[in-house]
């Protein structure tokens, strides 16, 4: 598993703290500051995501 998979697991949940205390305190800059967050994480644990696909696939080349 790639770094950038849980490094963006981890980003998404800060993420959604963010938001939950920005609601609970209708703060909309905080808010949205958590939903960016999230929407960040997201894109890291998907580029990580493809990272380990072509890691897997160069392996797959490299055994024929």
């Amino acid at each position: 598993m790639d770094k950038d998979i849980i490094k963006g697991k981890v980003k998404q949940a800060e993420g959604r703290v963010e938001n939950v205390a920005g609601a609970a305190t209708d703060n909309l800059g905080q808010q949205a500051e958590g939903k960016l967050k999230q929407a960040a994480g997201k894109v890291q644990e998907e580029f990580g995501k493809a990272k380990d696909d072509i890691r897997r696939e160069d392996r797959r080349a490299n055994e024929v």
